[in-house]
């Protein structure tokens, strides 16, 4: 099975979707316990809700592979991306519920980290990489929109109930000051849902590591909760009224971001 899907585009933008994936190797399912191989912490839906992108010029990118086989937006060293919080690791151990995933302890041996990363997590950093690369050379600048999605409640990850959109630039460094207002702008109109800019998702390693503003690239992450547009709980349908309510935002966030002009 291929790591990932790829569709290239014209405009300035590339939409990654690192967590939709679901496939596990049949070799590392057999490690796992029967709950984890209904994937409940993955992004469900996700590339469905972005559909309206197609034939706007914007370049995706969506994982194939399930983040138990690997954390696509974790940093390859393995440092946790909350410092002080509970986090799942690059190689993740645990549901985000804090239960693990294994039916054995997984101990983490380096040489199967190292194995992982180098299979599945380097060949998608290699995609980022070459397709910003290219957006920049043709346009002066690129914007990486990481779009991402999570139960509304984890109390093993955080308190109490996430806000409904959570819009992430790493508490502005991760783009220029006038696209996070854009999009904040945009967020603060509509009154459908909730939202937080640079609250408990600040964005993670993808938008972190990309954003560089100061070089051309901007990276912005949204995490949206599902309650937002499906059932929260096994099988984890879509339900296709809350997404009819939703994707008008999502738009609007995407054609801001489309519009945006980089500062000369």
């Amino acid at each position: 099975m291929d790591l990932y899907e790829f569709s290239s585009g014209s405009a300035p933008l590339l939409v990654s979707i690192p967590h939709c994936g679901t496939h596990i190797p049949s070799e590392l399912a057999a490690a796992m316990t029967q709950a984890a191989l209904e994937v409940p912490d993955t992004d469900f839906h996700l590339p469905r809700l972005y559909e309206f992108l197609a034939g706007r010029g914007v370049s995706v990118l969506s994982a194939t592979h399930s983040r138990y086989v690997i954390d696509l937006n974790r940093p390859p060293e393995n440092t946790p991306m909350y410092a002080g919080a509970n986090n799942t690791e690059l190689v993740p151990t645990r549901f985000f519920t804090g239960e693990p995933l294994h039916r054995a302890p997984f101990a983490g041996e380096k040489a199967e980290i190292d194995r992982r990363r180098a299979a599945f997590w380097q060949p998608y950093h290699d995609a980022l990489d070459a397709e910003l690369a290219r957006l920049k050379a043709e346009h002066g600048h690129a914007i990486l929109w990481d779009g991402h999605s999570i139960k509304s409640e984890l109390p093993w990850l955080f308190e109490g109930k996430l806000p409904d959109l959570n819009l992430g630039t790493a508490g502005g460094a991760s783009c220029a000051p006038s696209l996070r207002a854009a999009l904040a702008g945009v967020l603060s109109t509509q009154h459908s849902f909730s939202h937080a800019v640079d609250g408990r998702f600040k964005g993670g390693h993808i938008t972190r590591h990309y954003g560089r503003p100061e070089r051309g690239i901007h990276a912005i992450q949204l995490e949206m909760c599902w309650s937002c547009y499906m059932a929260e709980e096994s099988p984890y349908v879509i339900d296709l009224a809350r997404a009819k309510r939703l994707q008008p935002v999502l738009r609007d966030l995407l054609q801001a971001t489309l519009d945006w002009k980089a500062d000369d």
